[in-house]
């Protein structure tokens, strides 16, 4: 059986919240991220997603989405955009925002 390729579609219509982290390999901040997601992510367990999309890699999906700087997080709820930030988030500013996209469809800024 042949692993499916995921799309970038397919990963962002999900029921439950993604958060998208676009970063390079390159970039102390988004480095300086990782230890963060991770915590975040074991805090969450199964109530959202965190995934990285690096933009050198690829430069179409950050192009689409006007990605002018990173580290740069969108929130993806059912396909839509409910929330994006960019530069350095802290754990507690994630939890937040996930947290409130995990019973609502709009996060207020």
């Amino acid at each position: 059986m042949k692993n499916k390729q995921v799309t970038f579609s397919d990963l962002i219509n999900s029921d439950k919240p993604v958060l998208v982290d676009f970063a390079a390999d390159w970039c102390g901040p988004c480095k300086a991220m990782n230890p963060i997601l991770r915590d975040v992510a074991a805090k969450l367990g199964d109530k959202a997603s965190i995934v990285t999309i690096d933009v050198d890699k690829n430069p179409g999906i950050a192009q689409q989405l006007n990605i002018m700087g990173i580290p740069t997080f969108i929130l993806y709820k059912k396909g839509k955009t409910i929330w994006r930030q960019s530069g350095m988030q802290s754990a507690n500013a994630l939890m937040h925002v996930i947290e409130q996209a995990v019973g609502q469809e709009k996060v207020p800024a």
